[in-house]
């Protein structure tokens, strides 16, 4: 996701630092954009000098030092700790005025702030997989997220091309919210056997949608998938219908991630 955000800003011409403490994935991220924008130039929807510029945009780094900015757009574990942790860091090298932005699908951005410095120039950005290519991004508002930096973001949204909603913060925003049936339903059908997973994809498809929910789930990856749908659990009190599939809490345990790990409900290898 981090990689993808990188390339969607600096198609748009912004200059990215792409920052992790792993070198390896730093590298599988080069790696990522580089094969992304040779796609797009095969596909004729760059030129060769647009791809070495848009790639000369971007920095690889994994010295933190380098990520002074007016923008940070955070792509990390969905840990709260980890989140507040590496905010607050940044903080220390920036100015009160930058803006830290979370990528986070469900944790939510007002209790995010109440342990970050300057908390009301943070927010959710919500971008969705692959990011360069979706258009959609939730531009979260805490409870003290100023109205400026909300309006900023929206801005920032716009010239990289995205359709960003401006959402008050609340368990699942609204896509995670509207969506998490169209995964927890398609798990019961499999769980009472009253159909298999490739059929109930099948036939999603064949209803209209791009992707059935195991093959995005397979996409986005198990274990976010159901961080997302244990957090809007218990942020609705443990509420049945929100309740997580034991098909997905196997798959966790198991590794079988999705495309990532090359297993998922379907084989990559």
């Amino acid at each position: 996701m981090g990689s993808g955000i990188a390339l969607a800003a600096a198609q748009s011409g912004y200059p990215v630092t792409l920052y992790d403490t792993n070198e390896t994935v730093l590298d599988k991220a080069r790696t990522a954009i580089s094969k992304n924008l040779g796609f797009l130039v095969e596909k004729k929807k760059i030129s060769a000098d647009e791809q070495t510029a848009i790639f000369s945009r971007i920095s690889f780094s994994s010295t933190i030092t380098d990520c002074k900015t007016d923008l940070v757009i955070e792509a990390i574990v969905e840990i709260p700790e980890a989140k507040i942790n590496l905010f607050n860091q940044l903080a220390e090298i920036n100015t009160a005025e930058t803006i830290f932005a979370s990528n986070t699908s469900s944790l939510s951005i007002t209790d995010l702030q109440k342990n970050i410095s300057n908390p009301q120039r943070v927010a959710g950005m919500h971008f969705f997989n692959p990011a360069q290519i979706m258009k959609l991004v939730e531009v979260v508002k805490g409870e003290q997220t100023s109205g400026e930096v909300a309006n900023e973001l929206m801005k920032v949204c716009l010239k990289m091309s995205k359709n960003p909603v401006l959402c008050k913060d609340a368990p699942g925003f609204i896509v995670n919210r509207v969506a998490r049936h169209y995964y927890l339903e398609a798990m019961k059908l499999v769980e009472q056997q009253i159909a298999s997973f490739e059929n109930v994809d099948a036939i999603m498809e064949a209803s209209g949608f791009k992707m059935g929910p195991f093959k995005l789930m397979d996409l986005i990856g198990m274990d976010i998938n159901l961080a997302v749908s244990q957090s809007i659990y218990e942020a609705f009190d443990n509420a049945e219908r929100f309740q997580p599939s034991a098909i997905q809490i196997d798959k966790v345990a198991k590794g079988e991630l999705g495309k990532k790990t090359g297993k998922g409900f379907y084989d990559y290898n």
